[in-house]
């Protein structure tokens, strides 16, 4: 059934994202602005992830593929507390709330259970953290020099103009440390439960 629900939850955040776009388009909201959203580019490589692992179920993961997951459940957790902590009640615009619930409620939990129900059979440390932190960095990065450029911020707490040079200091160093603790709990989570199932395996061979 894995193959299955990882089908169903790709195609689930492809309809939302889907959705949320024509409107956005119908708007004469500008496309990048969309695509440069960390919740819709976290759902759209959560989307490739659970994709690629539904077609390729029962080959064998490779190390790259466990990785590639390992970016994704990170990514995904942090779209989920960061909204619940920083912007839940935040205007959301034209935001659907059936998208709004699929994205930073629905997936992230989705992708969480993904993650612990089938853990990667690769074994992490500081070097696979590290891999998982280079996307939000590079986004970080390009918000804020885009913005600096535009005019324009995705979200409130990244704008200087709204929270100041030091607000947009603290909540980078804030999310940053959700990145590092989120991305080391669910790593360890997997290196356990990656045993236990090796075990079970071994056992009933």
């Amino acid at each position: 059934m894995l193959p299955v629900l990882r089908l169903l939850c790709a195609l689930l955040i492809a309809v939302a994202l889907g959705r949320q776009l024509s409107i956005h388009i119908a708007m004469s909201f500008s496309v990048a602005n969309f695509f440069s959203y960390f919740t819709n580019l976290s759902n759209l490589f959560a989307a490739a992830v659970l994709f690629f692992g539904a077609l390729s179920a029962g080959r064998g993961a490779s190390n790259l593929y466990d990785q590639l997951r390992a970016v994704s459940v990170v990514n995904m957790t942090v779209v989920g507390l960061v909204f619940a902590v920083l912007l839940r009640n935040a205007d959301l615009g034209a935001l659907l709330p059936w998208v709004n619930i699929v994205l930073h409620y629905v997936m992230p939990s989705a992708i969480i259970l993904e993650w612990l129900l089938a853990p990667p059979a690769s074994r992490f440390g500081t070097r696979q953290l590290l891999l998982v932190l280079v996307f939000p960095t590079l986004y970080l990065i390009y918000t804020l020099i885009r913005g600096r450029m535009l005019g324009w911020y995705p979200y409130p707490f990244l704008n200087p103009a709204s929270v100041g040079g030091s607000g947009v200091a603290v909540h980078a160093v804030g999310i940053a440390v959700t990145f590092i603790f989120a991305g080391w709990i669910l790593m360890a989570a997997a290196n356990k439960l990656g045993v236990a199932a090796a075990a079970v395996r071994n056992a009933g061979a």
